[in-house]
């Protein structure tokens, strides 16, 4: 076991699980293989890559990230309200459906929030803007990168 700590130049493997508030599982990798990154890489929202600094492998921590270091808060602005006609009459369209519409530079994700008659409002928020974010983690292995 190595006894190196986390920080700039670091690989960590980890086992990780993210909850909500509520209590909800929102991820794990408990029950499977480890997740391992390069500090730096982009593979993990900054506020989480940061708490992590200072833990060595077989540290286990909690870790709570509020939303303005997660996903951020809910925008309003991500709200929109779209022509029903612009879905395919194939799709049948109920609330917390994931839509998806292409915006000329790839595919942009939605979930529909309500259907009226000649609309329907699609959220665009990020599926976890405003919430916090509670992280459970194990840490496996810190390896020294330059």
């Amino acid at each position: 076991m190595s006894n190196s700590v986390i920080g700039e130049h670091s690989r960590v493997t980890l086992h990780f699980s993210l909850k909500l508030d509520d209590g909800t599982e929102v991820d794990s990798t408990f029950k499977g293989d480890p997740a391992s990154f390069s500090v730096g890489d982009g593979s993990l929202l900054p506020g989480f890559e940061k708490a992590l600094f200072g833990l060595k492998a077989g540290d286990e921590a909690e870790i709570e990230i509020p939303p303005e270091l997660g996903f951020g808060q809910r925008n309003p602005a991500n709200m929109q309200k779209v022509r029903r006609d612009s879905f395919s009459p194939d799709i049948e369209l109920e609330p917390g459906l994931v839509v998806s519409f292409d915006n000329g530079s790839g595919e942009l994700p939605g979930v529909i929030r309500e259907i009226e008659e000649d609309e329907v409002t699609v959220d665009f928020n990020h599926p976890l803007a405003g919430q916090t974010l509670n992280f459970h983690v194990k840490i496996i292995a810190v390896d020294s990168i330059q």
